[in-house]
């Protein structure tokens, strides 16, 4: 069954793509689909990309919904242990 959920989000930060470059990224795209490339049913997709830079400036992650649970955890776990200052 495909949810056809999607969410999107402006982001600022880098990744490293194809070749092991870093480049900017501007957009994360978030849906819960059938994955491309991973072994399951379904997985949390998300894609980081710049748009401007076109389609191989793209990084993909695809988790089963346990592991983006526990990364979900990690982020809020590893954003709440820094100073206010630095995540204002």
């Amino acid at each position: 069954m495909c949810t056809y959920a999607t969410e999107h989000a402006d982001v600022s930060g880098s990744a490293k793509g194809p070749g092991g470059a870093w480049f900017h990224v501007t957009d994360a795209t978030v849906y819960f689909d059938h994955p491309v490339h991973a072994l399951a049913e379904h997985t949390l997709n998300i894609d980081l990309a710049d748009p401007s830079r076109g389609p191989s400036a793209r990084v993909g992650i695809e988790l089963t919904a346990a592991s983006a649970r526990a990364l979900m955890a990690a982020i809020a776990a590893a954003l709440d242990s820094a100073p206010a200052a630095l995540t204002a």
